[in-house]
């Protein structure tokens, strides 16, 4: 993830004059009853040298997020679910300070 932050004049050839726009990034997953779930990719964050993606669901994005592993097979990306628990506690420390940062900023 990178911070996209330039002053008007900054000279780096970006046009500042327009608003950024935000395609949604939308994955379909398989719950754990078999029913396929639209989901939008809110974020994406690196802890250990791995790289995660936070999901809400789009029908209905108050509920709680998913956080799954990304990784490349292939030249594709493929989603995993964390098992390990103290790969989880570290995943989820790691987004909290994500947070907690955004909401200084």
């Amino acid at each position: 993830m990178s911070d996209h932050n330039h002053d008007d004049n900054c000279g780096c050839g970006h046009d500042h004059s327009h608003d950024h726009e935000h395609e949604e990034f939308v994955l379909t997953l398989t719950d754990e009853n078999g029913k396929e779930v639209e989901m939008v990719l809110v974020e994406t964050f690196n802890c250990d040298d791995r790289v995660y993606a936070l999901l809400l669901e789009r029908s209905n994005p108050e509920a709680d997020g998913v956080i799954l592993r990304i990784e490349e097979e292939d030249e594709e990306m493929v989603l995993y679910n964390i098992e390990d628990e103290a790969e989880w506690d570290r995943v989820q420390e790691a987004y909290n300070e994500l947070v907690a940062a955004h909401e200084e900023a």
